[in-house]
């Protein structure tokens, strides 16, 4: 069986110490004891349904997938009672081992990184994952007398020099080809950043412009992927001027950036820049994922040194409050984080390959399992998605900014509590931001839990407006207006309680764009004829969009 490649040290390690916690000897639970029963009665009812249907009679599965799990959907599964005892066995197994992570008396972080390691032991023991037990790579295999476990081996090799599996067809995309094509320039760059000004679509725009800071842990063209599902182009067409900012995927000059650094050389100088270029009074700011938290971390900053140039902060699938960072937290402890900061505080880079195996880990069926059966045993080519290439075009991160993210973020959830950080030689209160700000969060994210992002809006000073989309953390974000696809809810009480603030909310059809488009609609401006002219006098167009540093690919 294949296996991913480049796992950060925390996952193994987590893995082995998570199995030492399930084996100690703690003592044999009542719950432990009834699913250990349980376990035993439909093992007997397996093998005897097994017994029955080898006699010719119809028989009904004793245990059957989850709804949605997509591994076992051959007919062999079902039809052939041999591959139908492996399945079941399987979910027997899988089913006894998480109720024993449950049935063990553990505290809360540590009950929850069993859960997480046995999950990824679970996913990876799957019958489905194994050539000599995976029905449609044996069959693929006679069929094709042999091509495919050729084309699986090749395939096998390639990803082993690439250091981790394939998950689409990298050659079918191309920057500033075919992702990344709305029309504009860059119109300023430093050390740490391009900054592109978009082309207006719209013969009149709002007289003050919206500024995008993507996260810089990834490239900023998942918001400018292809025309059909662009938010920047989206944005364009409603009468916005657009600016964004493109993080440079740092080499070893940024070996000692820092996070005041993205603070003070990024995004806030995104923001002046923006406003010269415009002439307007204030500008919309707009952050996604770790782009949100530096944004809200600028804003902070700017609010306590008298600046009033935001007129409005809009927070995509963002944490300002760490308190519950979901399965990314079984990756982060003290000692971990400690490790980083010897190694990587001081000067350094991250590499984004290992963050992107972190990630994939939190999908692992779904991002590392079934391209592990697709690429190799079944010798399938992956197949072309603008999104899967997007998420394999890894960044890296500055060693310090790093560890100091993942310290007082992270491991101490510092940025919730006034004061206690100081960033640019400023102390750094969320209470200060207060503009309207409109809160999204996506029910099924995995990275940014959704309760998390809720909790904003008790952080932030001014309006807030919290909206629940469907979906994921990139799915439940970039859902096109155009196509109407699934929904959002609004409207619930804002208290403290999220749970109370969704059993009170009003669930939308369709994309939760168009009503972020409403709400924008006050903060926007007055309109004013849209200026042809990319940049100013003092700024102007560097090349076009989207620039040099996106084109940069981490090593």
């Amino acid at each position: 069986m294949a296996t991913p490649f480049h796992l950060p040290d925390e996952f193994v390690q987590g893995i082995y110490k998570s199995g030492q916690s399930l084996l100690q000897g703690h003592p044999l639970s009542a719950p432990l004891a009834l699913a250990q029963a349980r376990w035993l009665q439909q093992q007997t009812a397996l093998w005897s349904g097994m017994l029955a249907a080898a006699a010719g009679k119809a028989t009904e599965p004793v245990i059957a997938p989850d709804r949605g799990d997509r591994r076992f959907q051959a007919e062999d599964w079902r039809a052939n009672p041999w591959y139908s005892l492996l399945k079941q066995n399987y979910l027997l197994n899988s089913r006894l081992l998480a109720e024993m992570v449950e049935a063990v008396d553990l505290d809360a972080k540590a009950k929850h990184k069993l859960r997480f390691y046995t999950r990824q032991f679970i996913d990876a023991m799957s019958p489905a994952n194994f050539a000599a037990t995976n029905p449609d790579a044996l069959r693929l295999a006679l069929e094709t007398k042999g091509e495919s476990v050729k084309a699986g081996l090749t395939n096998l090799l390639e990803d082993l020099q690439r250091g981790r599996v394939s998950i689409t067809d990298e050659t079918a995309f191309e920057v500033g080809r075919n992702v990344a094509t709305s029309e504009g320039a860059v119109v300023f760059e430093n050390e740490l950043f391009q900054l592109i000004q978009y082309a207006p679509l719209t013969a009149q725009v709002a007289s003050r412009p919206l500024l995008i800071v993507p996260p810089c842990i990834n490239k900023f063209y998942i918001l400018d992927l292809q025309p059909g599902n662009s938010f920047v182009r989206y944005a364009c067409e409603q009468g916005q001027t657009v600016f964004l900012v493109s993080w440079r995927n740092p080499d070893a000059e940024l070996a000692r950036t820092t996070w005041d650094d993205y603070v003070e050389l990024g995004a806030k100088r995104a923001i002046d820049t923006a406003r010269a270029i415009s002439g307007a009074d204030k500008v919309n700011v707009l952050g996604w994922c770790v782009g949100g938290t530096i944004l809200a971390s600028t804003l902070a900053v700017l609010r306590a040194r008298g600046d009033q140039s935001v007129a409005s902060l809009t927070l995509l699938t963002t944490m300002l409050d760490f308190s519950d960072v979901g399965d990314l937290g079984v990756f982060i402890d003290e000692q971990g984080v400690a490790a980083r900061e010897r190694t990587l505080g001081q000067g350094g880079i991250y590499p984004g390959r290992e963050l992107g195996a972190v990630f994939q880990t939190l999908r692992a069926n779904d991002l590392i399992w079934a391209n592990v059966v697709s690429n190799y045993l079944e010798g399938k080519a992956p197949a072309a998605f603008d999104l899967l290439y997007w998420n394999a075009d890894a960044t890296n991160l500055p060693g310090p900014m790093y560890a100091w993210y993942l310290r007082n973020m992270y491991l101490e959830n510092n940025l919730r509590v006034p004061g206690r950080l100081t960033i640019g030689g400023t102390p750094v209160d969320l209470g200060r931001i207060d503009v309207p700000s409109f809160v999204l969060a996506t029910q099924g994210d995995h990275i940014v839990p959704w309760r998390s992002a809720y909790g904003t809006t008790q952080l932030v000073g001014g309006e807030s407006r919290f909206v629940l989309g469907a979906s994921g953390h990139i799915a439940g974000v970039i859902n096109p207006a155009s196509r109407n696809r699934r929904s959002y809810w609004t409207g619930g009480p804002q208290g403290e309680d999220a749970q109370a603030w969704l059993a009170g909310a009003t669930e939308t059809p369709g994309s939760w764009w168009t009503h972020w488009m409403q709400w924008l609609a006050p903060q926007a401006g007055k309109p004013v004829a849209a200026r042809r002219k990319l940049g100013n006098a003092k700024h102007k167009p560097i090349e076009p969009a989207p620039g040099r540093y996106v084109q940069v690919r981490a090593t």
